[in-house]
């Protein structure tokens, strides 16, 4: 019996890629599961979305769960089927520093991202664990991603916090080289599936099935030829530059920003709440077992 699935988009990125993959290869049809997919501009609408019953299940960061929960610990929202749990943003100059260090930041302009508040927020922290005051650093706040790789391209910015594939279209063009991959810190949870508990409860074989689909996409695409993941997910993505869109998928499967299977680690999701916490997003937070339903990834994998 076939199960009905709709599944909110947030926005629609690169980092993302895995999640157009398992649409595109039918491999949650494959485990009997047929999945609307509802697209997505304004990310921080996802979760409102699965709230309001608009939508069974969204991907999306667990940071927006987070500050759900800070803002009311009844918030019936919980995780499950890790995607991205690396840091998925860059810092990028005019010229190559290949002994770059966070401390330098300090006598730096830096153009942070505005879009979403999670890359300054797990930088910051980042900044603080090497020993520099992130207060101290003088940033430019209210200018795009785009737009701020335009002025480091111009040199008019010092460097710039930026995702794919923007970091590898300056590198091909000369106009941007990556100093810090944020990924590097190690993990953090970036995007998972989340939903309802109501819905999880009454949908639980669906979402089950849809883990074990994921599961078959994460595999393929550890190991998948880079040119055969970009065919698979270019209906989704119009306009794309290739030789760009190729550079960042191999660099973000060499950082580890993809896992490799659904299982959602505990450390990554402590390493983003704790950057949440010391950035004063939160004040309170549920931990891994008040906000993770892990339960449906073990049963799914069993």
């Amino acid at each position: 019996m076939t199960e009905y699935v709709t599944l909110q988009e947030p926005f629609r990125a690169l980092f993302y890629a895995p999640f157009y993959a398992a649409l595109a290869r039918g491999d949650y049809a494959a485990q009997g599961v047929a999945v609307t997919l509802l697209s997505g501009t304004v990310p921080s609408l996802a979760k409102d979305s699965v709230l309001d019953g608009t939508a069974d299940l969204a991907w999306g960061g667990p940071m927006r769960l987070l500050l759900a929960h800070d803002k009311d610990h009844a918030c019936p929202l919980r995780l499950f089927g890790a995607v991205v749990m690396g840091d998925p943003f860059f810092l990028v100059g005019r010229q190559p520093r290949p002994d770059f260090r966070l401390t330098e930041l300090a006598t730096m302009t830096l153009g942070t991202v505005s879009e979403v508040p999670t890359p300054w927020w797990t930088l910051q922290d980042d900044i603080r664990r090497a020993g520099l005051d992130p207060d101290s650093v003088t940033r430019l706040t209210d200018r795009s991603m785009a737009e701020n790789a335009a002025a480091v391209a111009s040199g008019a910015l010092d460097v710039a916090q930026v995702f794919e594939p923007i970091a590898s279209a300056m590198e091909i063009a000369g106009t941007g080289h990556v100093w810090y991959a944020q990924a590097s810190r190690g993990p953090t949870s970036y995007t998972a599936f989340y939903g309802r508990t109501d819905v999880i409860a009454a949908k639980r074989p669906a979402f089950e099935a849809m883990v074990r689909g994921l599961a078959v996409t994460l595999a393929w695409f550890a190991k998948a030829p880079v040119a055969e993941i970009l065919a698979t997910i270019a209906p989704f993505f119009d306009g794309l530059d290739h030789g760009a869109a190729a550079k960042a998928v191999a660099r973000y499967r060499d950082l580890g920003v993809w896992t490799t299977t659904p299982r959602f680690p505990s450390e990554a999701l402590l390493r983003l709440q704790t950057a949440m916490l010391s950035a004063g997003a939160i004040t309170h937070a549920p931990g891994y077992e008040g906000l993770v339903m892990e339960a449906v990834t073990e049963a799914a994998l069993a």
